[in-house]
């Protein structure tokens, strides 16, 4: 299996909670959040892999994960529903989603990991505070503003991501630690059958963020294991690629080449101790893995009122 090692971005200070890194073509940037802190990050990537920041946006209270809206700025999961961030940086609440939101001592709710599917839809999922079994769900905002539940009794709805011929979406559960593969009607938007493709005992860490490369294989996040791996559409090991942070949280290909894998760290949680074994915990990561990756699909509906059935 191949092997290979990423190396900190070291001009890029660390997060709190980093997660969610995203190539947005059209700016040639690399977006990526710090959940817990709130912030919305910008890096411009060099063709050698080298990363530059060059903005930081306050989203919200948490913000789960970002990316390019069409009709511009950019469409953000954060708190417990959607909000639009402007070219300029200014946040705005478009919709909070029944039964989602809260806080932390209340034993509220959060939006998490997300990703549009190559239509321009916007799939989000939301997590409890406390990470407590089923209280985790998945939706749709659809092209024309309405809100869909897709899933419900998850844990952590965490990274998605669609096979390159669209027919098929990958879904992690953190909770559980799997990543289901789903039949997927690009047309409609619709999950179809539904099967676990990967399950983590914990040992080598759990599922987190994903991408999904131009060969169609699989690259996992393993929070926990200091690792991202590719798999097969299948799901055999293919790749692994090496991590000096314990915390792996998210991955996607970046830069203009669309060649750098970037990996997104996190120390929350973190002890005095781990912390002192692991000073580069929150940082972005960057290895060159010989394949390249998709840019972010953008959000392609509206940025007015929201409206969420059922």
């Amino acid at each position: 299996m191949h092997r290979i090692s990423a190396t900190p971005a070291a001009a890029v200070p660390a997060a709190a909670h980093g997660e969610g890194p995203t190539w947005d073509a059209g700016r040639g940037e690399l977006l990526w959040v710090d959940i817990t802190a709130g912030l919305v990050r910008r890096a411009a990537v060099s063709t050698d892999g080298a990363l530059t920041e060059v903005a930081t946006h306050r989203g919200g209270d948490t913000v789960g994960a970002v990316v390019p809206a069409a009709a511009g700025g950019w469409l953000l999961a954060a708190g417990g529903g959607f909000t639009h961030l402007t070219g300029d940086g200014e946040a705005r609440v478009l919709l909070t989603l029944t039964g989602e939101g809260g806080t932390e001592a209340d034993g509220g709710t959060r939006m998490n990991d997300a990703a549009c599917d190559p239509a321009g839809r916007f799939f989000a999922g939301t997590m409890a505070f406390d990470e407590r079994p089923g209280a985790g769900a998945l939706y749709r905002l659809d092209l024309d503003g309405t809100v869909t539940t897709v899933l419900d009794g998850l844990t952590v709805s965490n990274g998605i991501g669609w096979s390159p011929d669209a027919r098929t979406v990958y879904l992690a559960d953190s909770g559980p630690g799997v990543v289901h593969a789903f039949d997927y009607d690009l047309a409609t938007g619709a999950f179809g059958t539904g099967r676990v493709l990967l399950e983590f005992d914990g040992g080598d860490g759990v599922a987190d963020g994903l991408t999904v490369d131009d060969d169609g294989c699989l690259w996992t996040a393993l929070w926990g294991g200091g690792q991202v791996r590719r798999w097969s559409p299948d799901g055999e090991p293919l790749a692994v690629v090496d991590v000096p942070v314990e915390q792996t949280s998210s991955c996607a290909f970046a830069g203009p080449g669309r060649d750098v894998l970037v990996v997104s760290t996190s120390a929350q949680g973190l002890d005095d101790a781990a912390r002192a074994a692991q000073p580069d915990a929150g940082r972005l990561f960057t290895a060159h893995p010989g394949v390249t990756g998709p840019p972010a699909s953008p959000y392609r509906g509206p940025l007015g009122a929201l409206r969420q059935e059922g």
